[in-house]
Parts: structure tokens; sequence; C-alpha cells
């Protein structure tokens, strides 16, 4: 311990290998947990593939709706340096990111064989995807005072999602009230509660973001698609750790902010269509 403390080199280099070791460890995990939810066959088994275009729709969903926990991390960071801690805040961060993800997954898993309840789970998460949405508006917001085409375009967005977020914030404030505007940052926590703290933080900060995966789950293959949330979450985890000032300038470049709001857009109506076709299909 002393010669890690002691070396620069090692305090970056152990943390590092310790983020893909961890993240091996949750894929076995993964893999295990769905072998075993096949094996009580709720409907269609999940195919234990991971397909590269399964793989990067999680990555991608999963970098982008991880704006906030870059930012709440960055603030945890400043406030508890030391390699010790960034390794109780990589491996809680993990743990947390991986379960919340598996709790989602088994819920659609059970829910989908149930058709009434899988149309209430998806239209509350396209519900989620709007809210995401009108949350990326802020990080391209510089385009009001731009030219003509970009002033427009964040003009129309936001007049549209500001128009929907009033039909529907009622109804996700009684459901899925906002948790992150609870959260204050913690310092000078020790190691275990440091990471019992960090376990919490992608429950608290991502919430709703496991819910809008839902309306993906009926295109894309489950297993894969975690893969990728696990793999966004431990890039972001070393990007984080490299240079936190120079991270989350990335995930709020402004380009990447507008195509992400259009995705959230896209998923959240084609999630709408989803319910009108499950209700289609119900007999009474």
């Amino acid at each position: 311990m002393k010669s890690i403390d002691q070396s620069k080199a090692l305090q970056q280099i152990v943390p590092l290998v310790l983020t893909v070791v961890i993240l091996a460890v949750l894929t076995v995990i993964l893999y295990a947990f769905i072998f075993l939810i096949d094996l009580f066959h709720f409907g269609e088994n999940i195919v234990l593939i991971a397909r590269p275009v399964d793989i990067m729709v999680g990555l991608t969903i999963y970098l982008k709706t991880s704006i906030d926990f870059a930012i709440f991390m960055g603030r945890l960071m400043s406030a508890n340096p030391g390699w010790k801690n960034r390794i109780a805040l990589e491996i809680g961060t993990a743990l947390g990111n991986a379960l919340g993800t598996l709790v989602v997954i088994a819920i659609w898993i059970i829910f989908k064989e149930v058709e009434l309840l899988l149309a209430l789970m998806v239209f509350l998460a396209a519900l989620v995807l709007f809210e995401l949405a009108h949350g990326g508006l802020e990080h391209f917001g510089s385009w009001e005072s731009s030219n003509l085409l970009k002033r427009h375009t964040y003009l129309f967005l936001h007049h549209f999602l500001d128009a929907v977020l009033k039909i529907i914030d009622p109804v996700l404030k009684r459901i899925m009230p906002d948790l992150s505007a609870k959260m204050q940052g913690k310092a000078s926590l020790n190691w275990k509660q440091l990471f019992i703290f960090s376990m919490s933080i992608p429950f608290i900060l991502g919430l709703d973001d496991f819910a809008g995966y839902v309306p993906l789950f009926s295109v894309i293959n489950v297993y894969g698609f975690a893969i990728g949330v696990f793999l966004g979450h431990t890039i972001l985890n070393i990007a984080l750790f490299i240079s936190p000032s120079r991270t989350i300038v990335a995930v709020r470049n402004e380009y990447v902010s507008f195509l992400g709001t259009l995705a959230f857009i896209a998923l959240g109506f084609y999630g709408l269509f989803e319910v009108t076709r499950i209700l289609s299909t119900l007999r009474f």
C-alpha cells in the first residue's frame, strides 16, 4: 500500500485497471442474471448474444443521459480526493449503475407478458424521454442568440417541449419526482461511507434515465444493450478521473445535446406508438 501512496503512476494505473476488471465481473453477472431469468420462461427468452449494434446503442444512450452524473461526480471527486476514494467511487457507482439496470430489465421481462402493465410501463417511459429531451435544451441554449437556423430550431424545440411538459408534468411529478434536486454533494467521507453513498448516485440521479431505456427493449437485444450501458459507465468513469473538467465539457457539447434531444423525442413518440399498438391488440 505504501508503494502506491508514493507512486503517482500507480495511483493512476491501479484504479484504471480495476475499472476494467469491474466491467468484466459485471458482464459475467449480467450473463448469469439473464440466464437464470430465461429459465423461468417469461415469454420469449433473451438471446445471450452481444451484437455490436446493441452495445453501441446502450453505450450512446447511457453517455447521453449521464450529464448530471458527470457533473455530480466531478464535484464529489473534488470534495473527496485520493486514489483510495477514487476506488470507492468507481466500485460503488459501477455496482449502483449495474443494479439499477438489472432491476429495470427484470421488471420489463416480468411485465412484458402482461400487456396492460407493459403498455403502462412503456407509456411512463415515453413521458420520461420527453422530459430528458427538455433537459437537454439548456446545453445548447446559446443557439437562441445564434444564426437564424439555430435560433428557429432551438425556439421550435423549446416551445414544443414546453407544451409537452405542461401536459406530462402532473403525471411524472407524482410517480417520478426530481430526486436529483434533493441531492447535496458530500465531503470528508470515510471509505465505507463514500462507497455506500456512491452506490446510491445512479439511482438518485438516474432513476428517470433507467425508465427511459424501456421503449428500446422491443427493438434491440437487451443483453447487448446492458453491456453497452456498463461499458458507457466505465468509459465515463475513466474519463472523469483522467480529467473531470474536460469530460463535463464533452458530455455537455451543444451538438451532442441537440442530437440527443432529437433522439429522445423520436424515442418518446416511438414509445407512444408502441403503447397504441399494444392496446389495440388487447382483448377484453
